[in-house]
């Protein structure tokens, strides 16, 4: 069995186009296993009954942004090692450098396409 069809994706983004988006992309890499959220608190809860192997997340959602999510993930031991990989439009260095200190994994800039969600992807999981 491969790692497409094994792997277990969190979309986190309080946009539902972005969210779709990026499902879409992930099922025509061939990924099965997508799951989805539109806020932290939400990812939270569904982790917590469906674990999944990666997150990617929305810096900027209302109420828990995408780092807040990813320190809540850093702060639990079932989810501690989950990857975490950022999605935001705006790549200051100190929204990755906070990301980085935190444990995020890679992060991506919107708008992004579908080839630079794959090599985002494989530079956290390995080539699929």
């Amino acid at each position: 069995m491969s790692i497409k069809d094994q792997l277990h994706v969190m979309v986190v983004d309080d946009m539902s186009t972005s969210r779709g988006l990026i499902v879409q992309a992930l099922e025509a890499m061939g990924i099965r296993n997508v799951h989805h959220a539109a806020d932290g608190q939400e990812a939270l809860a569904k982790i917590a009954k469906r674990p999944v192997h990666l997150v990617l997340s929305d810096f900027n959602m209302p109420g828990m942004d995408g780092l807040t999510l990813l320190k809540s993930l850093r702060t639990q031991a079932p989810t501690k090692g989950v990857g975490f990989i950022l999605i935001t439009g705006r790549a200051d260095r100190e929204i990755v450098d906070r990301g980085k200190a935190l444990g995020m994994n890679n992060f991506i800039k919107k708008p992004f396409t579908p080839v630079d969600l794959r090599s985002c992807l494989e530079a956290v999981i390995g080539r699929f």
